[in-house]
């Protein structure tokens, strides 16, 4: 088999594996889930269906002529954030809308399918590092809406009248009744400062499927950078630690909070992570197994940078040891990955057959002393603005507002959460969020100078 075959073949197995794993992971939805919108923020999960499939039409198809016909009016409604690629329907109102219905968003999902499948085939052999450009990205990206969407269906079935919220999976057997193990006090990890490179190292694409190669243009350019010695926190904060903080007044003590964040929670009127529910004396949380009670050693999650913030300053005034705790820059928090080690390949991370995954945060190990939890668990904020790296040049063509657009008042998250897939959990990944953010999987990390 010649080179080019094989090339292809790969391509073609790459993408018929990830449209595969979204389709599995929307099987236990019912169908009125797909039309739900629970919030600004979240999109229905028929948007989703459609938003990835328009991905390849807009950037594969189209410019090589092959765009499927009879589908007048979908590239309005499933074009998310492209302003260079013609108007879109607003994102408020993605669940506000009958058509396309979740049929015809099959019918073009298939479409798509059959037309990209055919172009794999029939690409003239001197566009091949261009289709195998775009079938990298566009797979990437939709496996990024994989993750969304176990956000997004988790906070629409929390939307629903508490007596009617019900979980997106049934709890597996192996959790039921199983106290996890207390991980021990908050160990301080000592890392040497000193220059340091920070950004993606290595070719952009290669042929190997799921690559760790592959990174998105705002992981570009590696450069070197600068740090000073710090203490990494060995793991993540836990529930009972902030319960702590809960109990304390955290959230009623102005003095702790960035003022956009007292802003915040005062507006919202938010006294707890979201997804916390209080029943008497006893702390509950919604999953994506329900409703259970708070573990109390597992890590926090579903809290905004400005929780985040403050909770460090709660905690560095509580803990002597701890005088001067904060979130980590992003630049520290990849030097002690790099460091430490990013361990993907033990990380419980989505998996493009889910054949691993805990779909669920999980307590560090009481008996490890180095840092962990670093990838596989919980989004990490960082005290970092997201902005370009020194030499930044986006993606060529309409794939230019994938990334750089978005580069104002959004904070950077390091290290990958149990719904990240794995192909994505790369050490220089840089993933950003508006501070305000706490649908998706972000924990908290503490860093002593």
């Amino acid at each position: 088999m010649s080179e080019q075959r094989r090339l292809r073949k790969r391509l073609a197995q790459r993408f018929r594996r990830v449209r595969a794993a979204t389709e599995r992971l929307m099987a236990p939805l019912l169908p009125d889930d797909y039309r739900i919108q629970s919030m600004p923020t979240v999109s229905p999960p028929y948007w989703n269906l459609g938003h990835t499939s328009w991905f390849f039409t807009a950037n594969l198809l189209r410019p090589n002529g092959r765009q499927p016909a009879g589908f007048d009016g979908f590239d309005y409604a499933l074009n998310s954030y492209y302003e260079g690629l013609g108007p879109r329907l607003p994102r408020s109102r993605r669940g506000q809308v009958a058509s396309p219905s979740t049929e015809a968003v099959r019918a073009y999902r298939r479409a798509v399918d059959d037309a990209v499948a055919r172009w794999i085939a029939d690409c003239p052999s001197e566009h091949l590092a261009d289709l195998q450009r775009i079938i990298t990205i566009g797979c990437e990206h939709e496996r990024q809406h994989q993750e969304l969407f176990l956000t997004e269906i988790l906070h629409i079935r929390w939307s629903a009248p508490p007596e009617l919220r019900r979980g997106y999976l049934a709890r597996p057997d192996r959790a039921a009744g199983q106290p996890t193990r207390n991980p021990g006090g908050l160990r301080a990890v000592a890392f040497a400062g000193g220059e340091t490179t920070l950004g993606h190292h290595g070719p952009t694409f290669v042929d190997e499927d799921c690559s760790p190669s592959f990174c998105w243009d705002n992981e570009l350019p590696a450069h070197q950078a600068l740090v000073f010695d710090f203490a990494l926190a060995n793991r993540l904060i836990t529930n009972a630690e902030w319960c702590a903080f809960v109990d304390d007044g955290g959230y009623r003590d102005p003095l702790l909070w960035l003022q956009n964040g007292w802003d915040f929670v005062r507006r919202e009127s938010i006294t707890a992570p979201l997804y916390w529910h209080r029943d008497g004396d006893t702390w509950l949380r919604f999953s994506l197994y329900g409703l259970g009670e708070l573990d109390p050693h597992a890590p926090v999650c579903h809290v905004s940078f400005y929780e985040a913030d403050a909770f460090c300053r709660w905690y560095a005034a509580n803990h002597a040891d701890w005088t001067g705790a904060r979130l980590p820059r992003e630049v520290e928090w990849e030097h002690a990955a790099r460091v430490a080690g990013f361990d993907r390949d033990g990380a419980n991370l989505l998996d493009d057959e889910h054949g691993r995954n805990a779909f669920d945060v999980e307590p560090a190990r009481p008996d490890l002393e180095q840092v962990q939890q670093l990838c596989g668990t919980a989004w990490e904020w960082t005290s970092s603005h997201y902005e370009p790296y020194p030499g930044y040049r986006a993606f060529d063509g309409a794939l230019m507002e994938y990334n750089g657009k978005f580069m104002d008042n959004q904070r950077v998250l390091r290290g990958g959460s149990f719904a990240t897939p794995r192909s994505s959990a790369r050490v220089a990944y840089r993933n950003f969020w508006a501070p305000e953010t706490r649908f998706q999987v972000t924990g908290v990390r503490l860093l002593r100078e």
